[in-house]
């Protein structure tokens, strides 16, 4: 088997795959001069909204930021408690630290989202929401999720930047609680070409707040009505990640395709833990934003399939969020420390041909042989 190069991200691809169209839509945007809070940004967010079944949609900065300004405009006060699931990028924590509340992380499930049942015993007096981070584009348990929050009187809020397209029982990733956000990082499955995301909320009073929060305060006539952040997705960006939504469901398609592929090819081999598959449970619609795996010996198999030219990540660094000790967590959670010395991404996205897909196979079957 003759090495190939199977890069983890191939982001040259993310321009020169759609080149035409992209330089078609910067030239008209400049050619307006329209590049902050124009038609272009409207014209995304409402799509967007309607895309997820959201009644609102605020482009913003970035997802951290998106984050951060639901839960000011959702009414978190200093000293509340968030829940989150520490299997999750340091920004989910961080956007609960800058409210100056107070992040608290639960554990992993055995599909790597928050687990409902490390949930009650971290709640105290103290405890105001639960923040699932909808990862590597699979939506959480919502039903249990939002049967604890009901009976403890909690809010939910949703990371789901990584869940664009997602859906647990029919219902979008992003939709399930008081706001949510989304990440346009350029490796996300809908990508600008930089920092971008969006916030999704079906109140009407959270969304004012929220258009007032990423302006600096300004309402509609310029006056500042209170403290506010500059926090707005780039007009020129909307305008290309809009460009992209027509193929928006294809792509979802060929990852799951891409999905599929690993499952046939994989599936049987007893060192490794694959991602449900896409047909595996009809409450879930997964899109795949990654293909985070199971392995044994994993760090001698990324040695090896870097050898043989094929690009893997580990997740976060290779830690849990309570693992950042300097943070302050004192928290212990087995199970999610466990997964963290097994877990390992392989290539999923749309520079993939099958034959990449194969060839990434053949590695890992190869190393176990």
């Amino acid at each position: 088997m003759g090495n190939l190069k199977v890069p983890f991200f191939n982001y040259p691809h993310i321009f020169t795959s759609k080149e035409e169209t992209f330089l078609s839509v910067i030239q008209d945007v400049c050619c307006r001069g329209a590049f902050i809070m124009q038609k272009d940004l409207a014209d995304f967010e409402q799509h967007l909204a309607d895309y997820t079944g959201a009644k609102y949609a605020v482009g913003v900065a970035d997802a951290t930021n998106g984050l951060q300004m639901g839960l000011m405009a959702g009414g978190i006060k200093p000293g509340d408690e968030i829940l989150f699931c520490s299997h999750t990028m340091v920004a989910t924590a961080a956007a609960i630290h800058f409210n100056n509340a107070i992040p608290v992380p639960v554990e992993a499930g055995s599909d790597h989202l928050m687990n409902p049942s490390s949930i009650e015993a971290a709640i105290t007096p103290k405890t105001k929401a639960i923040m699932p981070t909808q990862l590597n584009g699979r939506t959480a348990n919502m039903d249990a999720i939002q049967a604890i929050a009901d009976k403890h009187g909690l809010m939910i809020f949703e990371d789901a930047a990584q869940a664009l397209g997602s859906k647990f029982k029919g219902q979008s990733a992003g939709t399930f609680g008081v706001a949510s956000c989304i990440s346009f990082y350029p490796a996300k499955i809908l990508g600008c070409f930089g920092d971008g995301g969006a916030v999704l909320t079906n109140s009407e009073d959270v969304y004012r707040k929220l258009l007032l929060l990423r302006d600096h305060g300004r309402d509609e006539n310029g006056e500042v009505v209170l403290w506010g952040l500059n926090s707005r997705l780039d007009n020129l960006q909307a305008a290309v990640l809009d460009a992209q939504f027509s193929d928006y469901q294809h792509v979802i398609d060929r990852r799951r395709g891409i999905a599929d592929l690993y499952q046939e090819q994989l599936g049987k081999l007893e060192q490794l833990v694959l991602p449900p598959t896409p047909s595996s449970d009809p409450d879930h619609f997964d899109v795949f934003q990654n293909y985070e795996i199971e392995a044994e010996n994993r760090d001698e198999l990324k040695v090896y399939l870097a050898e043989k030219g094929v690009g893997t990540l580990i997740q976060w660094g290779g830690k849990a969020v309570h693992q950042f000790r300097k943070l302050g967590f004192t928290q212990t959670l087995p199970f999610t420390e466990k997964l963290f010395e097994r877990m390992l991404m392989i290539p999923m996205n749309m520079s993939l041909s099958d034959d990449d897909v194969q060839y990434v196979c053949d590695s890992v079957i190869e190393f176990y042989s």
